[in-house]
């Protein structure tokens, strides 16, 4: 069944407007850490990652953490906080949106490993349950990357207006 234009610029406004939306909450994540450093140069970014550790991180991302991430904290901490402000910016302005959205995907998917986990006797449906915060937006990129979300509303497409 193919959708009628007004149905077909209906679908595009909403996915624009959804996107947008993701966007801004990017552009906050990212700006306070990106303009301050506490969550930088002050141990913010170190506090995060050991609370994931104490809270529970997937055990597989256990070492990762530990090993890898908070050996190298100041310079990740740099490249969560000017990913989140560029994340941000693309969505917004539409530029680059399928790029961002990957990138956003990886990102919300090892917030979700780092943090997320019910516990190895948890029954399989608490594991969504438990991730929510970052499957919506795991849902978005994905939505974003494969679906035309840069069609309307886009500096990138020069289409301000809808169709």
């Amino acid at each position: 069944m193919r959708l009628s234009d007004d149905d077909a610029n209906r679908n595009a406004l909403a996915l624009a407007g959804l996107r947008i939306a993701v966007g801004c909450l990017f552009l906050i994540f990212g700006q306070y850490k990106v303009f301050g450093t506490q969550f930088t140069l002050h141990g913010g970014f170190q506090f995060w990652i050991n609370r994931f550790l104490q809270d529970g991180a997937y055990p597989f991302m256990v070492p990762v953490l530990k090993g890898f991430v908070l050996g190298h904290a100041t310079a990740i901490a740099f490249l969560t906080a000017y990913g989140e402000l560029a994340i941000g910016i693309a969505l917004v302005t539409g530029i680059w949106v399928r790029a961002a959205s990957a990138f956003g995907l990886i990102y919300v998917l090892t917030l979700l490993f780092s943090s997320n986990y019910p516990g190895a006797h948890a029954p399989f449906w608490q594991y969504f349950g438990a991730s929510l915060d970052h499957s919506v937006l795991a849902l978005c990129f994905l939505t974003f990357i494969y679906a035309r979300a840069d069609e309307v509303w886009s500096l990138g497409k020069r289409s301000l207006k809808g169709r």
